[in-house]
């Protein structure tokens, strides 16, 4: 039986609907608002793959093109792998949906976000979070929702709700809040350097209309919603086996909280481990999997009671206190700018590199295509944890990462008619023990700064953690790893000395309340001040100029109706002047021109062709051309490029001209007039009245100097 129901949020209608598509799957439901639809599934195995021992769940966003009414490129004429966008949706919905699960489980579980349609209005990763918690809702797989997705915009000190693609190029604010009721449970943003009370606000306004899509949802699972299964598996440690693990280890495990240095305190760790498992794996005794199991819930429990029971850290530091941190620039010597960001043992450089639009990154989504002139790709590679892997393409994290500098950075990018360039800045992750793609964001400043870009002020990331236990919590600043493992938030802000540019906001428990937030915000931005000003004594801001390995780039307008012209039949007049200069030029239907070079002096010669090719010729005017055919009747003279004339027999001398070859030859440079442009255009030249001109010119300076 189809079960639909609806609610308007703030003038825009979602309706969800279950019943008609995928009744297979454990929980299915279509969302939609406005023209833009997806289909939601939720699926749970009923079995358990061997050995696992954590949540293996998977979730996948798909847009299928047909869904904007395109046919897929290429060859084989099918979606390919999944797009950047894909990818940070497929996240989107993954983060804030894992902690609400059964601690301990362990079945397969799988959601799946297919884009059916869309209007190129509304975006659809709003209504795949909230299809997914509705999905897991209605269906018989244990979760602890609904929970609900907005986006807020702030556009002329206005906040909206679920602005569309149009609106949002106008909005100071493009944040994505997700949350149960009154609480929040995940912040994804970018900001125009936007206050930190403004954020707050955004937050709050966003909750009010987040409860407004639980309700929706409870009226769904009120109508069709099942029975959650209690056979699902739960791994856990038993009582006995954590007691004992307690009793051998717990002495020990406080002894290593004294360890500062992350490689010192991992060895120890595995050898009171190893020792666990060669004591306690015995006939008839736990499986190593669940020694394993309990030595870490011991672990966790000894690092949170350090953390909430004393003023000290793991590694000594203080509750609010930032790690040491080192900025250098211009590390390298032959790239455009790079930057090195160190903070206690996360390490990032960054490389930016300078180039021109062919560079840009040209982005076909199911909305239009779009062109990105800056663009940020992460790498985390295994040896900054010390460790021995294949080396892979980018994974999901390295993505997100990536794409959340990028996000911070974005906003104090110059504009393309400021700075014609491209730019691309890659982040290899060195050394890494907490936030290194806010270390991402500190050194990508740092390179661009370098590479002279002229960014409008500078940009640090710092990320706050949270252990909470029984009512009482502590905000931790600049968390290292093992806080993150072991603490309930990871709250990533970045922005300059005025503001926010970007927040990051995942949490491991149910949601906090606004007075966290405010207080974590507050942090942040005490320790994001305290970063730039180390940065600001590497750097002070941009240099004077770009980097001397850069390409130089001129732009330059001329008539749209010349383009034809600089581009010639085939393209054969803009390959010329390239294969003759060797610049780089792009051109475009509006008559913008942008040359390209590293050596200045071919730049001019360019821009010297390309003024000429769009220049028209005027009558009265005198030009220095050169004869390129002779004919009986004349000889043909190119007075711009690409642009030839007739001279007349009659106009070539101020005598008569019997043999055209006895006054000029091929090659030959010559002072012409331009004495007529007939009906098509034709240029006629005259030789004779232009010697003349230079005569009279000649005498009336000579009159002048008698």
């Amino acid at each position: 039986m189809v079960e639909r129901v609806s609610k308007t949020i703030d003038k825009q209608d979602i309706t969800i609907e279950t019943g008609k598509l995928a009744k297979q799957a454990d929980g299915s439901v279509m969302i939609q608002m406005g023209g833009t639809v997806v289909l939601v599934t939720a699926v749970c195995s009923r079995s358990v793959r061997e050995g696992m021992d954590f949540l293996p769940l998977t979730v996948e966003y798909q847009e299928k093109t047909y869904a904007a009414g395109k046919i897929p490129g290429g060859f084989f004429k099918r979606e390919g792998r999944p797009s950047e966008k894909a990818i940070l949706t497929s996240r989107l919905i993954d983060r804030p949906i894992r902690p609400l699960f059964p601690k301990g489980m362990v079945n397969d579980i799988q959601v799946i976000a297919t884009v059916l349609s869309t209007d190129g209005e509304n975006d659809s990763d709003v209504l795949a979070v909230n299809g997914a918690s509705t999905a897991l809702s209605i269906s018989d797989i244990p979760f602890d929702g609904p929970i609900g997705c907005v986006r807020v915009g702030l556009i002329e000190g206005e906040f909206f709700v679920n602005p569309t693609f149009e609106e949002l190029e106008t909005s100071l604010l493009n944040i994505l809040v997700v949350g149960q009721k009154n609480k929040t449970i995940m912040v994804e943003a970018e900001a125009k350097e936007i206050e930190e009370e403004k954020i707050e606000e955004a937050i709050i306004f966003g909750q009010k209309h987040i409860d407004t899509i639980i309700e929706l949802q409870k009226e769904l699972i009120k109508k069709v919603g099942r029975k959650k299964r209690t056979d699902i598996v739960v791994r856990a440690a038993s009582p006995e086996t954590l007691k004992k693990v307690k009793d051998l280890s717990l002495d020990r495990l406080k002894k290593l909280n004294t360890i500062a240095e992350k490689e010192k305190r991992q060895e120890a760790l595995n050898a009171i481990k190893d020792d666990l498992i060669e004591k306690l794996v015995t006939e008839g005794g736990p499986e190593e999997w669940e020694v394993k199991n309990a030595f870490e819930a011991a672990e966790k429990e000894t690092v949170r009671d350090s953390i909430l029971k004393s003023s000290k850290r793991i590694d000594g530091r203080s509750h609010d206190e930032v790690r040491s941190i080192e900025c250098v620039v211009g590390l390298l010597p032959r790239t455009h700018g790079s930057g090195l960001f160190t903070r206690g043992q996360t390490q990032a450089l960054c490389v930016s590199t300078l180039g021109t639009s062919n560079d840009e990154q040209r982005i076909d989504a199911l909305e239009g295509e779009t062109h990105k002139t800056f663009m940020l790709h992460y790498n985390f590679p295994p040896f900054s944890v010390g460790e021995a892997k294949p080396m892979r393409g980018p994974g999901r994290r390295e993505i997100g990462h990536g794409a959340l500098a990028e996000k911070a950075l974005r906003p104090v990018m110059p504009s393309k008619d400021d700075f014609p360039y491209t730019v691309r800045i890659v982040a290899d992750i060195l050394e890494s023990n907490g936030s290194s793609s806010m270390a991402s964001v500190c050194a990508g400043s740092l390179s661009m700064m370098d590479a002279g870009v002229p960014t409008k002020a500078p940009v640090a990331g710092i990320a706050i953690g949270l252990v909470e236990e029984g009512g009482k919590y502590v905000l931790l600043t600049d968390i290292a790893g093992l806080e993150d493992h072991y603490g309930d938030m990871d709250f990533k802000v970045a922005g300059t000395e005025k503001g926010i540019t970007a927040v990051q906001m995942d949490l491991k428990i149910k949601g906090i309340d606004k007075a966290v937030i405010k207080e974590a915000f507050q942090k942040a931005k005490t320790a994001r001040l305290g970063i730039l000003k180390e940065m600001n004594a590497t750097i002070t801001g941009p240099k004077g100029s770009i980097s001397e390995f850069a390409p130089k780039i001129i732009n330059i307008k001329v008539n749209p109706e010349k383009i034809k012209d600089i581009i010639g039949p085939g393209g054969k007049m803009i390959k010329q002047i390239i294969r003759d200069t060797g610049v780089t030029i792009n051109v475009d239907d509006d008559g913008n021109v942008q040359v390209a070079s590293s050596d200045e002096a071919a730049i001019e010669k360019a821009l010297t062709i390309i003024k000429g090719l769009s220049a028209n010729a005027e009558v009265g005017k005198i030009y220095d051309g050169k004869i390129t055919r002779l004919m009986n009747f004349g000889a043909f003279c190119e007075i711009l490029p690409g642009k030839e004339g007739l001279i007349h027999v009659s106009e070539l001398a101020d005598k008569f001209v019997k043999d055209v070859e006895s006054v000029v030859k091929v090659g030959d440079r010559v002072k012409v007039k331009v004495i007529e442009i007939d009906g098509q255009r034709r240029i006629n030249l005259s030789r004779k009245q232009a010697m003349e001109s230079e005569g009279e010119k000649s005498n009336d300076s000579d009159k002048e100097k008698k």
